[in-house]
């Protein structure tokens, strides 16, 4: 029994440390920006109000996706956000926001169907695929660019990442630890076009 309690301990203490390497990993990659030009960036949506009003952690997105495209790295956008009962399509309201900053409509894709990271990467990719491109830059939380990137890289796209400026919320440790699981989700995930 003694044996049994040791096994489970350095397995649980295995597993602890596998992590803490992992948020480790998760947190660097999503904070190192490349900066590098891209034939579109993606923005990942998330909570909007049935006012149609972002989340404050998707303004943060979508003021650097336009900084980006201010700055000459990207030529165009896609938007890509679900909708929750009782609110506009978060990729509505996305475009709306980027509009009011200054970035052409005719340069702003948007993706109604983006109820999650997978469902936007595989937009991004039939998309880039149907004009002949291929890299795209993904603009989210930090702690959300890794399995991003995965998802896209997976999809055929050349994927780098682009942080929205850094604001530490009460649900980051959640946040966190969601990535860390949905990473190793992901590695199983479907990832054919047809």
């Amino acid at each position: 029994m003694r044996q049994v309690r040791t096994y489970i301990l350095r397995l649980l203490a295995l597993l602890c440390a596998w992590g803490l390497v992992h948020l480790l990993v998760l947190c660097v990659d999503g904070c190192t920006d490349e900066g590098r030009p891209a034939d579109v960036a993606v923005v990942l949506g998330n909570h909007v109000s049935p006012a149609g009003e972002p989340a404050r952690r998707l303004r943060l997105r979508l003021d650097r996706a336009a900084a980006l495209y201010a700055a000459g790295l990207v030529p165009r956008l896609i938007v890509s956000g679900g909708q929750d009962p009782g609110s506009p399509y978060e990729a509505d309201v996305m475009r709306d926001y980027l509009v009011a900053r200054g970035v052409p409509a005719e340069r702003i894709a948007v993706d109604r169907g983006g109820v999650n990271t997978h469902a936007t990467a595989r937009f991004v990719a039939a998309d880039l695929r149907a004009r002949g491109e291929r890299s795209a830059i993904a603009v989210s939380q930090y702690y959300h660019l890794t399995r991003t990137k995965l998802a896209l890289r997976r999809f055929g796209v050349d994927a780098t990442g682009a942080h929205a400026d850094l604001e530490l919320e009460l649900r980051e440790p959640w946040s966190l630890l969601r990535e860390v699981v949905g990473f190793y989700a992901y590695l199983f995930k479907d990832y054919r076009l047809d």
